[in-house]
């Protein structure tokens, strides 16, 4: 149904104009008032996904790169300037060691303790927006399909006044019911890619923040027992 409706925009769109072709359907589907609540729901819906690609591009950072940086000034300055590096990193994962690093001196378990508390915080704020981008998934089709309902009931209002059954007296209603179906699936599967899209990337910012962590909290033992916490790279050509 999908490919169907994609052939059809594009073959009109050769000969018209394919925004012409959108506004031309969106008015014939409007008829029974339920094209905008849809196109408001996919405006809405893509106004949260572009705010948090923009967030989550901040958020994204070089993490294996940014734990070797790490791990070297804790070997050169020790904890101090493992966490002023942190402070001067933008990003979740930065903010996790810097939270860790603050309660060094407090002790391995504590450390820890702070690493799980801050991860659950920079978690919550990567995922934040994303049930409201959800709830427009769900509601785009379903104004779609309620449009669809509204255009057959037209659809028998003229059989029934009409007496009669005539392709002219429900072709009208008929038209606008498969216009509204046809918005309400087009706006959910484009907000559905978008949610998809934010949902793989907040999944690996908190695996590298997982694993990092773990990573931060091995350099920390290794430099309270006096070894070297940065990886020898001396033999690296």
């Amino acid at each position: 149904m999908t490919s169907s409706i994609t052939l059809f925009f594009l073959q009109a769109g050769a000969d018209q104009g394919f925004f012409n072709v959108i506004v031309e359907k969106f008015n014939e589907g409007n008829e029974g008032g339920f094209m905008w609540p849809v196109l408001v729901a996919l405006i809405l819906g893509l106004a949260i996904f572009l705010e948090r690609i923009i967030t989550l591009n901040l958020a994204d950072i070089d993490t294996r790169k940014f734990v070797v940086d790490v791990q070297e000034a804790l070997d050169e300055g020790g904890v101090p300037a493992a966490r002023q590096l942190c402070a001067e990193t933008r990003g979740p994962v930065a903010s996790v060691f810097q939270a860790g690093l603050m309660r060094v001196d407090e002790g391995i378990d504590a450390a820890e303790k702070a690493i799980s508390a801050y991860g659950s915080i920079e978690m919550s704020f990567l995922e934040r927006g994303l049930v409201w981008l959800s709830l427009f998934i769900a509601i785009a089709p379903l104004l779609g399909f309620l449009g669809t309902v509204v255009g057959m009931i037209q659809a028998f209002d003229a059989i029934e006044q009409a007496g009669d059954i005539s392709p002219t007296l429900v072709a009208g209603g008929i038209k606008v019911a498969l216009l509204t179906t046809a918005g309400g699936l087009l706006a959910g599967i484009i907000l559905q890619i978008g949610y998809n899209y934010c949902v793989s990337k907040i999944d690996r910012i908190i695996s590298e923040m997982e694993e990092s962590s773990i990573t931060l909290i091995d350099s920390i033992v290794m430099l309270k027992e006096g070894k070297q916490v940065a990886p020898d790279q001396s033999g690296d050509e």
